[in-house]
């Protein structure tokens, strides 16, 4: 509906308030509210409160004093709802509820169709258009299982409906709103869900989510958020005690999408934190975990097309202003993100501009060095920077800058510096390292960095996410290199060999639960391997590598498949999104992911600055690099066969993950810089140069 902001709106709402408040209280003083008997088989009941827009900042005992009592009493956590598209609307939401499996109605939505009523029920107006045109093919699978398992439901409100609906469209027992409800109606039924929508209501201008970040005023979204407590108010004060109630922040209010509330109260679960097996958290939960939740706890047989584990109480020690901070940290990195690629690539492109005008001139070789090893630390230094306790941007950048600054140092402070492959060895080694052990500990330090991932984002909660396997394989891969050149022969293959084979099945395991990036690790490791041992690599080869790294990681898959269904990752649930046919849909969004950045300003001038320059380097020695790439070249075969694996590893990376020209640009940016680090190490520079490029040439072996 049109928001309205005028002073006459801001007191009609608040007197609604009011009103709500003391029909609440009259009601129930009436008698009509009193406690309900337990149901029938005695082990209780579900309610599900939808608050669409509700996040951890909105909950104040003042303004909210119901959710703020609620939470109180609860375990909680923040919630990714983010289903198909970049932000998410309630119709999607209490659809993605309703199928257990990210869902979208297929266009730019907003609120839930209101049901039409059908004796004690309700239907929701044309349904079958989600399944049978918008090609949502789980729409109503919680509404069936319910069915199928003879519990019975009430839905209040229209998202409650939709979420509760069967296969078409029929909503058991139905009202508007929870002042309709009697005792007798909790009675029925074990399972309860309501549609809180006061809050969102007031963004949903003609009926869409706006195109701004937050349309209304403080005064006004407290408001708003006074209504939607004195709805929850209304459920809660009338639930028997035996329910199990459940609170979700179901939707975004605008154009950018936030963690949202998620609290369980049950009894011994007050100030515990609350997770789900399917983030691997014990503070965060995705949408589709309510639809597992609910049925766990009604004791109803979970489908297997439900993606979500049933939420999970954690430790204690949970805060509201710890789950305020995970969103501030969220937005941090996002407000951040798009800045950080562009500087990226400028920084990027300057270098080899600036390397191409001094090195064709042999100048200004030693700040070319390091600055090449400086900026090749700069990806290790994003994820490092989350061993500290960093709370606004100027301190994380900082903390990336030091970093930076520390690898940089190491590459250049031992003895290894005289080697013209020592600083390559540290940084890229301290790469791999970082990424190895992070995968080891719990994938800590790619949540909220801006080369990892952020949960508000809902790309991936846990394991290897695309741009850290371009720098893992990269970095391995160059790391094995090093190796390979001190002990060359059948030791140096076989060290690329075990270290590259080590990195993958790292990555493509439940640790890494990566997809893609097995695919193209294991041509990777084989080109290195076969270019190593002066084997020729042909179409045909590489064909076959490419089909062993898909065998390989459908392995993976498979395995993970066989585990029942709440243990299981994105890659067991792959396996099953192909046995029912809807892997196409899957790979379908993935290509078109991919495609849409390959025009990624931030991302493609990384790719054509450092192939450009390899290519005119290589063909061009004297003119573009003074002979610095076949320096380096002819110095260290091996360095040249890790680099020829890690442009296989980096095009086929592009190629199958969503990612796209992020998994180029950042092995490019990794492995080029070193490249040039190592044959200016590898020069005999002029007599005239002396001081520390006279002991960086006399280091040439």
């Amino acid at each position: 509906m049109p928001r309205k902001s005028t002073t006459g709106g801001s007191r009609v709402r608040r007197a609604l308030v009011v009103l709500a408040v003391l029909a609440v209280q009259v009601l129930a003083g009436l008698g009509l509210f009193t406690g309900a008997a337990r149901a029938d088989d005695g082990t209780g009941r579900v309610a599900l409160i939808g608050v669409s827009g509700l996040h951890w900042n909105d909950l104040t005992q003042a303004d909210t004093p119901n959710l703020w009592e609620l939470a109180g009493a609860s375990a909680i956590g923040s919630m990714s709802i983010r289903t198909v598209g970049t932000v998410t609307c309630p119709y999607d939401a209490w659809l993605t509820v309703s199928a257990g499996t990210r869902s979208a109605v297929g266009y730019r939505c907003g609120a839930p169709p209101t049901p039409e009523p059908q004796g004690a029920g309700a239907a929701i107006p044309h349904y079958r258009y989600l399944i049978d045109v918008a090609g949502q093919r789980n729409a109503g699978v919680l509404g069936e299982s319910l069915k199928a398992a003879g519990q019975c439901s009430v839905a209040i409100g229209p998202g409650a409906a939709l979420g509760l609906a069967d296969r078409q469209g029929a909503v058991q027992h139905y009202h508007s709103s929870p002042l309709q409800v009697k005792t007798t109606d909790l009675e029925k039924c074990r399972m309860i869900a309501m549609d809180v929508d006061d809050l969102v209501l007031p963004y949903l201008t003609s009926g869409r989510l706006p195109r701004v970040p937050d349309q209304l005023s403080a005064a006004e979204r407290r408001d708003a958020l006074r209504l939607a407590d004195a709805k929850a108010g209304a459920l809660l004060s009338v639930l028997p005690a035996d329910t199990t109630v459940v609170l979700a922040g179901l939707s975004d209010h605008g154009s950018v999408p936030h963690l949202r509330v998620t609290a369980l109260r049950e009894p011994g679960a007050a100030g515990h934190l609350l997770g789900a097996t399917s983030t691997r958290r014990e503070d965060l939960s995705i949408t589709p975990d309510l639809t597992a939740t609910v049925l766990t706890k009604l004791g109803v047989p979970v489908p297997a097309t439900v993606v979500g584990g049933p939420l999970q109480v954690g430790d204690q020690g949970a805060t509201v202003d710890r789950l305020r901070d995970a969103d501030a940290d969220a937005q941090a990195v996002r407000s951040v993100k798009g800045v950080y690629f562009t500087v990226m690539a400028v920084l990027q492109v300057l270098f080899y501009l600036i390397a191409f005008l001094l090195l064709r001139r042999r100048k200004g070789l030693v700040p070319v060095r390091v600055a090449g090893a400086a900026l090749a630390a700069v990806p290790a230094a994003s994820f490092l920077v989350n061993l500290l306790p960093w709370s606004s941007v100027p301190q994380m950048i900082a903390g990336v800058l030091g970093w930076t600054a520390a690898i940089t140092a190491l590459a250049f402070a031992g003895p290894w510096r005289r080697a013209p492959l020592g600083p390559l060895a540290v940084v890229a080694g301290a790469t791999a390292l970082t990424l190895v052990g992070d995968l080891l500990t719990g994938t800590t330090l790619q949540v909220n960095s801006v080369m990892g991932y952020s949960a508000d984002v809902g790309a991936r909660y846990y394991g290897l996410g695309n741009i850290p396997f371009a720098l893992l394989a990269t970095g391995t891969l160059l790391t094995a290199t090093v190796i390979a050149h001190r002990w060359p022969g059948r030791a140096g293959v076989a060290a690329i060999v075990v270290l590259g084979t080590f990195a993958m099945v790292l990555g493509g395991s439940g640790m890494g639960s990566d997809f893609g990036g097995v695919i193209a690790f294991v041509p990777g490791i084989a080109v290195t391997a076969l270019v190593l041992a002066g084997k020729r690599v042909s179409l045909v080869k590489l064909g076959v590598f490419c089909v062993a790294g898909g065998v390989i990681v459908m392995t993976f898959a498979w395995l993970n498949y066989l585990r029942p269904p709440d243990q299981q990752t994105h890659l067991g649930r792959f396996v099953g999104q192909v046995l029912t046919g809807e892997a196409f849909d899957v790979i379908f969004r993935k290509l078109q992911a991919m495609l849409a950045t390959l025009l990624s300003p931030n991302l493609m001038p990384i790719v054509i600055a450092a192939v450009a320059f390899l290519v005119y380097a290589i063909l061009r020695p004297e003119q573009a690099s003074a002979g610095v790439v076949p320096a380096a070249f002819e110095h260290s075969p091996a360095l040249r066969a890790g680099l020829i694996g890690t442009l296989v590893s980096g095009v086929l990376g592009m190629l199958v993950n969503d990612s796209g020209a992020a998994v180029l640009s950042m092995a490019l940016a990794l492995a080029v810089p070193l490249l040039l680090a190592t044959g200016i190490g590898v020069l005999r520079p002029p007599a005239s140069a002396g001081g520390a490029l006279g002991e960086l040439a006399s280091a040439r072996r």
